[in-house]
């Protein structure tokens, strides 16, 4: 195996980890928090909302966008480290 693939192979070793982090984090904090804790966080309210109905409705979806942005940079420091940024 030559040098650019191995550099390539592992990349994309460290791409699939981060993708797979991110996306466990997400299916947490929609499924987890939103379905499964949701009784336990209802004792908590945010805004006169109960906690659990909160990640429910708009928590998941801010936790979806936190992550894109976090994925962008994650991304960007990886390509610079493998030298495919542009």
């Amino acid at each position: 195996m030559s040098d650019k693939q191995k550099q390539a192979t592992a990349y994309w070793k460290e791409n699939v980890k981060y993708l797979f982090i991110l996306l466990a984090i997400w299916f947490l904090v929609s499924y987890g928090a939103g379905i499964l804790f949701k009784d336990a966080l209802d004792s908590i309210k945010i805004g006169g909302f109960k906690l659990g109905f909160w990640f429910a409705q708009q928590g998941s979806i801010y936790v979806f966008v936190i992550l894109i942005f976090v994925y962008v940079r994650l991304m960007n420091k990886l390509d610079k480290k493998y030298g495919y940024d542009e």
